[in-house]
């Protein structure tokens, strides 16, 4: 599978004017991260690719592919970024799903001058305070994660559980990475900010083999809704335990990675994880096209279309649309501009990236894009980045929240039916 890219960049090359334009795609590949988001992730990349070829190109010039498996290690990802700048003489590695993989490839890359272009990974640590100047995340930062769950339940509480946001009870748990530590620490924060008590807040290695000692804290401290920060193995792990050890609340709510393979979740409990919510940039089937502008709308029919064709998945996972957007953003306003005024130089893309400036719907998730300049504290992020909270239904996810766009209001708390409601 990762040699498909390039398989496919090289054919469409031929077809072509001019020598082809190589890039780096780095994801996770094997390992955990695979089935945790990175191989939608890098599915979602690759028909970015394969669509922007089939449209020429770069005036009739290929973009070729070289991908490289991270293999769920920070280690590997490392020596793959270095590989692919150094053998592969590229200029530009888009993907990352990680973010302890992120940090230290975000200092590598921009100590290399070399354009580092992230789809996934969201820990505000990745940029905060380093005034980057060739790293670039269009996609969301954990603190936005944070924000959207705790305002979330802060909305909808009262209403529907009759208890006040400030007597509403939190159980925070999360995977003890950059990933985990950074959303965990944003919904501390919003939490404080609207006076909402904490009931725990612990973290937990995402390799550990048991967390029921984290299931009986939480039993004891009795949490009105708990949120995780985790992959897929440790959020299974977890609620295996959880239903076993009789662990009841009134909502759980992830925070993007394992949360977002709700294909993968539904396949190991079914119905169980009906009315669970999750924090996520928004996978494109959940907005409605004419929230979109007719650009974006006919983005988001062909990756549909592709993906499902590619995968039969029948509610393509959040990943699959950040590969595609936020790849799909880097080849039509930034590589494509780069090559035509600059030559296609890493000092052209840094400028065309800067430059860029795409309203609010102007994307297949809806938000817009535009990055903060360097000198700014989060210099790279996507300022008009959106996470919005979503809610399972039989196997599909549906927003929530922000209430200008939800679908409609939450089912909260959650009904009897399911095994973890209070009884």
């Amino acid at each position: 599978m990762a040699g498909a890219a390039a398989l496919a960049a090289g054919r469409a090359s031929a077809q072509g004017s001019g020598a082809p334009i190589r890039i780096g795609l780095l994801h996770d590949l094997s390992g955990p991260f695979a089935g945790a988001g990175s191989v939608p992730l890098f599915q979602g990349a690759e028909i970015a690719i394969e669509l922007f070829n089939e449209r020429g190109g770069v005036d009739g010039r290929m973009v070729q592919a070289v991908s490289a498996d991270s293999q769920s290690r920070a280690e590997v990802a490392i020596n793959e970024a270095e590989r692919l700048i150094g053998q592969e003489r590229v200029d530009v590695v888009i993907g990352v799903y990680s973010s302890a993989h992120a940090v230290p490839l975000a200092q590598r890359m921009q100590a290399a001058g070399k354009i580092l272009w992230i789809n996934s990974a969201i820990a505000t640590a990745v940029l905060k305070g380093k005034n980057f100047t060739t790293i670039f995340r269009p996609t969301v930062h954990s603190d936005q994660y944070g924000e959207g769950s705790v305002m979330f339940l802060s909305e909808h509480c009262e209403r529907t559980t009759r208890i006040a946001p400030r007597n509403f009870k939190l159980g925070i748990i999360y995977e003890d990475g950059p990933y985990g530590v950074g959303v965990a620490t944003a919904l501390e924060a919003n939490a404080n900010r609207v006076g909402m008590p904490i009931a725990l807040k612990e973290g937990y290695s995402a390799t550990a083999p048991d967390l029921s000692t984290l299931v009986t804290k939480l039993r004891r401290e009795r949490p009105d809704a708990i949120l995780q920060v985790g992959y897929n193995p440790d959020i299974t792990l977890f609620l295996r335990q959880a239903k076993s050890g009789g662990l009841r609340t009134r909502m759980v709510i992830g925070h993007g990675a394992g949360y977002s393979q709700i294909d993968r979740l539904t396949e190991t409990f079914g119905r169980e994880i009906d009315h669970f919510c999750n924090v996520d940039p928004a996978a494109t089937q959940m907005l409605s096209p004419e929230r979109l502008t007719p650009q974006a709308r006919e983005l988001q029919q062909i990756l549909l279309d592709r993906f499902r064709a590619r995968t039969r998945s029948n509610d393509p996972p959040t990943h699959a649309s950040m590969g595609f957007n936020n790849t799909w953003v880097f080849l039509e306003h930034v590589l494509k501009p780069a090559v035509r005024q600059g030559g296609g130089s890493v000092e052209a893309m840094r400028t065309a990236a800067l430059a860029v400036d795409i309203p609010v719907g102007g994307t297949i998730q809806g938000y817009g894009v535009k990055f903060r300049p360097p000198g700014d504290e989060m210099a790279g992020q996507n300022e008009r980045s959106i996470a919005v909270v979503m809610q399972f239904e039989d196997a599909k996810s549906i927003v929530r929240w922000p209430t200008p766009i939800a679908a409609g209001p939450p089912v909260m708390p959650l009904p009897a039916s399911s095994p973890f409601a209070l009884r």
